[in-house]
């Protein structure tokens, strides 16, 4: 009996945020493999922010966009159901860019085996996948905190961010997160350890940086952009590390990207600002994977997925990112 995958492909270009009708939703039956390849039966689908920048035409990224009529592209973890390649036995479990889709034929490229006795498959998504990856080499190799240091964290209750300030913390830095509404800055301060939390919604965020940060910030991990970039630019310590994850304020933006009126200060306080992009630590890891293993078992470090049912929710659910109303980790089960 033929295998029918359902996938979304992308049919127009979104102009603002994503809807429904900027993509098709479709069913066709899975081929027979050729030598090499494998078939991957998906189960769970990673939503991330850069998603949304793979879809426009013509600006100059790290990777192409989206073509028109291409399954929308998604990292994703799922088991092999079968396969002529030698490097992967049926009921292996394996992460890569597989899309959205509940099936993926693959040559085995770009493939990693997970270990989903470890921990849970969301997980290999999450903290244990690109999102912790981001997070480690980020901070680490970026920011480069030291004990004592003023680390401050955008977008601090989403994938990346939890991650970064409990890492920061566990390193002996002090950790303000600024968030949006009271609910996700109290997760900060009382259940991930954060030292403050500061509520872009309802406070004056410059007043609150200079009540929590007075000498300064040490290291900012933006995934943001826009106006909290700025601000925090002008509460800069002398020789502040800015690491560059993301601008998710600029994402579904119809006009040209906002960029920093503030960024002379990185002049006056000997600062630095640089971009992450996690293929480039790819050899390295097993490195971050091992350290926050560890950080994980001893309590250090907690992970939340935010895990939505049905492959046929995707565009409200890719939606979650942008209004604030994901907690943790946002993924998508297509197949238990």
């Amino acid at each position: 009996m033929d295998i029918i995958n359902h996938q979304f492909r992308l049919a127009t270009r979104p102009v603002g945020a994503v809807k429904r009708s900027d993509f098709t939703y479709t069913g066709e039956p899975v081929r027979a493999l050729a030598d090499g390849e494998v078939l991957v039966r998906i189960q769970y689908v990673s939503l991330d922010p850069a998603m949304r920048g793979w879809l426009n035409a013509g600006a100059d990224s790290y990777m192409p966009p989206v073509a028109i009529g291409e399954v929308m592209r998604a990292i994703a973890v799922g088991r092999v159901t079968a396969s002529n390649n030698a490097g992967f036995a049926v009921g292996d479990h394996v992460s890569g860019l597989m899309g959205v889709q509940e099936y993926a034929i693959s040559n085995g490229q770009g493939l990693n085996k997970v270990n989903p006795a470890l921990a849970p498959l969301p997980m290999f998504l999450s903290v244990l996948g690109m999102t912790g990856l981001t997070a480690y080499f980020g901070l680490f190799d970026i920011g480069q905190p030291k004990a004592g240091d003023t680390v401050v964290v955008s977008g601090a209750a989403g994938a990346v961010g939890a991650i970064v300030g409990q890492l920061a913390k566990a390193h002996g830095a002090r950790v303000i997160g600024i968030a949006g509404g009271a609910d996700k800055c109290r997760y900060l301060v009382e259940e991930l350890g954060f030292d403050a939390a500061i509520d872009y919604k309802s406070e004056d965020v410059a007043a609150a940086l200079k009540q929590h940060a007075p000498k300064g910030v040490d290291v900012f991990f933006d995934n943001v952009g826009g106006d909290i970039l700025d601000t925090v630019l002008t509460r800069l310590a002398h020789g502040a590390r800015i690491v560059i994850c993301g601008a998710i304020s600029q994402y579904n933006s119809t006009g040209a990207v906002q960029g920093p009126s503030n960024y002379m200060q990185l002049l006056v306080k000997r600062a630095s600002m640089r971009g992450v992009m996690v293929a480039d630590y790819y050899p390295r890891a097993m490195e971050a994977i091992t350290a926050m293993g560890a950080l994980l078992a001893s309590g250090k470090l907690k992970s939340r997925e935010d895990v939505v049912q049905g492959l046929e929710t995707f565009p409200e659910t890719f939606l979650k990112l942008f209004d604030g109303s994901n907690n943790g980790k946002l993924v998508l089960q297509v197949h238990a």
